[in-house]
């Protein structure tokens, strides 16, 4: 999982950047959207739609713009009809790889995802090709500095989290899906602010890159998360932290 992580947190970091210039706000609105269809438009019964809404006030979303985004899932206001998609395929390497789009053009969204894959040395799979490989989990990623690990591990573990691994310069706590919420509160109220707290897909196990083919799949994870369909993409590769860490900068 250690590949995840640094990715995650790289990803976590720009993130910040790219709110400032509001490329972030398309994909959230988006997710508002498609939860508030599938879910409903409360968020304290929808947890799709609460974590949503989460991540929108986390880069400082206008309130408006939220509520906008929940009428029109709700059919409320009238909106674009959106569709959801998992793209699977494999990177540089035999790396798995998942994309989750939200689409409105499928056709378009598909033809531009193969071009990435095949510009970055990958190329688009079967549906079911990798998804074997990934398993949905809560996933919350604390700063290893700012928090005791004993302490987290006990906050953690009796509002029942799965796990806790130290990665790096981090703490990565993992729960079941249907305990992602309790676990991420009792954290809050705890006083710990985690870097980030999503579900997602972890994989099984991971591939070991370097050199050339590390750059080729940090390159197509890049592309990929810069799209404006794309809001979620998964891969199991896992490349030594100096490489990441110069292709980021």
């Amino acid at each position: 999982m250690s590949g995840h992580s640094k990715w995650a947190g790289i990803k976590h970091k720009k993130a910040k950047v790219d709110a400032q210039r509001g490329r972030v706000f398309t994909k959230i609105i988006r997710e508002i959207t498609v939860a508030a269809r599938v879910g409903g438009g409360d968020p304290a019964g929808n947890p799709r739609l609460r974590t949503a809404v989460q991540a929108a006030k986390a880069v400082n979303m206008p309130s408006d713009n939220i509520e906008r985004a929940i009428k029109k899932g709700t059919g409320e206001l009238e909106g674009v009809s959106y569709e959801e998609i998992t793209y699977e395929g494999y990177g540089p390497g035999g790396v798995a790889v998942m994309v989750e789009v939200v689409t409105d053009n499928k056709n378009r969204t598909v033809g531009e995802i193969r071009k990435a894959f095949s510009r970055h040395g990958g190329n688009l799979g079967e549906t079911g090709c990798v998804g074997f490989l990934f398993e949905k989990k809560g996933y919350l990623q604390v700063e290893a500095s700012k928090v005791d690990e004993d302490r987290l591990l006990s906050i953690a573990l009796e509002a029942g989290a799965e796990d806790l691994l130290r990665e790096e310069s981090l703490f990565a706590v993992t729960t079941a899906p249907k305990d992602f919420e309790k676990v991420r509160e009792a954290v809050l109220k705890s006083g710990i602010q985690p870097l980030s707290a999503e579900i997602t897909k972890l994989p099984k196990s991971t591939v070991k890159l370097d050199g050339k083919p590390a750059e080729q799949m940090l390159r197509l994870m890049e592309e990929l998360e810069e799209h404006d369909d794309v809001q979620h993409v998964y891969a199991n590769f896992d490349i030594p932290e100096e490489i990441m860490a110069a292709m980021s900068a």
